[in-house]
């Protein structure tokens, strides 16, 4: 191995153990536990739909999903729900008209919830769709889960125990931000004795105790953890506030609403909103004054929101975040972000080899087959081993 491939990748194990980092998560890193991307995810509600749900909610979800984009989601979906329920409430009659059916308010507020039970059922029970390979479809259920926990137990063992190794009395706690509904990352967090903070206070039931705008508490956890996009365990009660329960629990009273971005409620208009809380400190993480990282994997790069977020900071003079993107190619977003002016501080770490900023790709694959280090389990090895033994 050359000098300059060492030293760049001397440069990425030591941004990977940066006193002052956070970790971005997206469907990618969850996928071998048994739990589907978001493709297979809408399919699955819509069979659940077919099946379980009411004559009409297949054919709403059919039309609303023929007025979207090609690669659209569950997610936008249910956002474009959101919207014609905020039409419906403003109109006269108020109702809204998909194609030959009518859905009143409470009608769409209904499908919306029923959507939701669907989308949690399959992340805790799990699903593996038919794949190219000829791997037949699994279906988890309540008495029979597919769900594992294994891959993301030992990314939180690698990242706490070997790439912390001596810095962890005077290192931060990380903030593990994931746009993941599933609780694998607070389970392994719990089963291997790391603490952390999740906004929550409690013990199995826990209220929602952080708001928009508070500070993150300093109280020595190893980790926080930040959903952006909510949780299977997250419920709006009664008396409008929310709850982190155990699955089957009867208490405490529910609204029957499970808190899955994004949320067609007025409730979520106000500061109590809980998504736009966790953007504040998401936008506060990549705004810090000193130096920082923030590392994605199984993030795909789809959600223009956070890519807007990154992106901004990025670009202010003053910021001093550096972006580690663990993808299995460039994407649109990435080659803008390593060409800009930013660019030094953007690394790609792909099937292809690692690019720092304009330059690249470094430690390319000496076979045909493409490498494997953006990989969660990759990235795990990389925390254990480092960089170096990755490219071996």
């Amino acid at each position: 191995m050359n000098p300059a491939a060492k030293d760049i990748l001397a440069q990425l194990d030591n941004l990977l153990a940066a006193s002052n980092q956070s970790w971005l998560f997206g469907a990618g890193i969850s996928l071998d536990a048994g739990i589907p991307l978001m493709e297979p995810l809408t399919d699955r509600v819509f069979t659940k739909a077919k099946k379980e749900g009411e004559s009409n909610d297949i054919k709403v979800l059919e039309f609303v999903k023929s007025q979207l984009s090609v690669d659209s989601h569950i997610e936008h979906i249910l956002s474009q729900l959101g919207d014609h329920r905020a039409i419906a409430d403003r109109s006269k009659n108020k109702s809204v008209t998909f194609d030959s059916v009518i859905l009143s308010v409470a009608e769409l507020d209904k499908l919306h919830q029923k959507i939701l039970i669907w989308i949690a059922e399959t992340i805790r029970w799990g699903y593996k769709p038919t794949n190219p390979s000829g791997d037949l479809e699994v279906i988890g259920t309540p008495t029979d889960r597919i769900v594992v926990i294994d891959h993301h137990s030992a990314f939180v063992s690698a990242l706490f125990n070997r790439s912390q190794l001596g810095i962890a009395e005077r290192r931060r706690a990380v903030r593990l931000f994931t746009t993941n509904y599933d609780t694998l990352i607070e389970d392994a967090l719990a089963l291997g004795g790391f603490s952390y903070w999740d906004g929550f206070s409690g013990g199995a039931v826990a209220y929602r105790s952080h708001r928009y705008g508070d500070e993150e508490p300093n109280t020595g956890d190893r980790a926080h953890v930040i959903k952006l996009h909510g949780s299977i365990d997250w419920h709006l009660g009664e008396d409008d506030r929310i709850w982190r329960v155990r699955d089957g629990d009867l208490y405490p009273k529910r609204a029957s609403r499970v808190l899955i971005y994004p949320q067609s409620t007025k409730y979520l208009a106000t500061q109590r909103d809980p998504f736009a809380a966790q953007f504040d400190l998401f936008r506060r993480a990549l705004s810090a004054r000193e130096e920082n990282v923030l590392a994605t994997c199984g993030y795909s790069f789809g959600d223009e929101h956070i890519n807007q977020e990154i992106e901004l900071a990025l670009q202010r003079p003053e910021n001093k975040t550096t972006v580690l993107a663990f993808a299995p190619s460039l994407n649109s977003t990435l080659e803008r972000w390593r060409t800009g002016p930013w660019g030094k501080r953007v690394y790609v770490i792909t099937g292809d080899g690692l690019y720092v900023g304009a330059d690249g790709p470094h430690s390319p694959p000496t076979a045909q087959a493409k490498r494997d280090w953006w990989t969660f389990a990759g990235v795990t090895k990389m925390l254990n081993s480092g960089a170096e033994a990755s490219v071996l």
